[in-house]
């Protein structure tokens, strides 16, 4: 029987891919907090994340021309603007506090998808070898 990768590993290595996205999209927000006019910009991990696993085989699908269409499909990976919770004057939306911790959290994410995959990855070599 031959090992699928894509049934290994889950949806770990689409999260990476993600978490990698958000972080890039903090970090612009972050060196942009001084910019008049800046738009913090942001993506919405958990519809993100509905979206791939829709898109995958496991997601609901059509199966005959008398089902109900879905009305309400998740959302793509579209980037939202981030509503301040306190306006400037300048217009800039980025809210320093906010965007460090948003940072944070996603970069300890990261981690924990990568230990998931080092983990999946170790087994699977285990189970290779016959241990």
């Amino acid at each position: 029987m031959p090992i699928s990768f894509d049934s290994a590993l889950g949806n770990h290595d689409k999260a990476l891919l993600m978490r990698s996205r958000r972080a890039e999209l903090l970090a612009s927000n972050i060196a942009n907090a001084d910019t008049p006019g800046y738009k913090a910009r942001d993506i919405d991990f958990k519809t993100a994340m509905a979206n791939i696993q829709a898109k995958s085989d496991g997601g609901l699908k059509v199966t005959h021309k008398n089902h109900i269409q879905l009305a309400s499909q998740p959302g793509g990976t579209e980037l939202m603007y981030r509503i301040p919770n306190q306006s400037s004057l300048d217009g800039n939306t980025v809210d320093s506090q906010l965007e460090k911790s948003a940072f944070a959290d996603n970069a300890l994410r990261y981690q924990a998808s990568l230990t998931f995959l080092d983990r999946k990855f170790k087994g699977l070599a285990a189970a290779l070898k016959g241990e």
